[in-house]
């Protein structure tokens, strides 16, 4: 990662030995708290067991993943299309995900796709690629939405049931190790409420940001885990997948 130096958090903060969304209005929309919580409890259990070698971040964006994976890893490579208003200092290649990655066969031992895979127009594609670069035994970490609201306009193409995701997966030649449902109705409603009442001013962001506090709370208690639990299987929030080539 180029100026790793200068790196800071971003979406992600690592709050007594876990890591957990940024309660930080300017790195995370108060909004998405619920979901960022989940996102991060994946890579902070799935990276230290799989991350090894030469690590891509595959629209990597601000790095949010840095600090947990660097100290797992020998190299890590940041990938993501340039923004010319905003250019971010920590690319070390300009991709657009969309066309075949400039990148060598079999030259990655770990590759992390975070929220990107419902913005690629043709993702077989960009999955086929995947499994190009990486090497034999290498494994792929990567989480996708489903019941979550368009965003990243108009580079919002899809959301992708499990079964989907098995078939496009299995099809480019990949062993999955694991995929499970993030979240369900409990952090679905409150995800719904929240980015509905957060553009109405300071109000808005109150109630959102009490919505996501209570939803938090509530998830960890044992009827509030009980319901996410039953209700994941057919109205997950999204998904988390481990793959491995080979």
């Amino acid at each position: 990662m180029r100026n790793a130096d200068q790196w800071i958090p971003s979406k992600f903060v690592y709050r007594k030995g876990r890591l957990r969304a940024s309660r930080d209005r300017k790195a995370l929309v108060i909004a998405s708290r619920v979901i960022a919580d989940l996102v991060a409890g994946f890579y902070d259990d799935a990276i230290p067991k799989y991350a090894k070698g030469r690590l891509v971040d595959l629209g990597c964006g601000k790095v949010p993943l840095y600090a947990t994976y660097k100290d797992h890893i020998t190299e890590s490579i940041c990938v993501d299309w340039g923004n010319t208003m905003h250019p971010n200092p920590y690319l070390d290649q300009e991709q657009d995900l969309n066309v075949p990655l400039a990148l060598p066969d079999a030259s990655f031992d770990t590759i992390i796709l975070s929220d990107v895979l419902e913005h690629i127009r043709k993702p077989e594609e960009l999955l086929n690629e995947m499994y190009r670069v990486l090497r034999p035994g290498g494994h792929v970490l990567m989480n996708v939405p489903f019941y979550y609201g368009l965003h990243e306009q108009p580079f919002d193409y899809f959301r992708y049931t499990r079964f989907a995701l098995i078939s496009m997966t299995e099809d480019a030649g990949y062993t999955v190790v694991s995929l499970e449902s993030v979240g369900g109705v409990p952090e679905i409603l409150a995800d719904l409420i929240s980015k509905s009442v957060h553009p109405f001013g300071p109000v808005g962001r109150f109630t959102a940001g009490v919505i996501q506090g209570l939803t938090g709370w509530f998830i960890r208690t044992w009827p509030g885990r009980k319901i996410s639990a039953l209700t994941a299987g057919n109205f997950p929030y999204g998904y988390t997948l481990v793959l491995r080539k080979g």
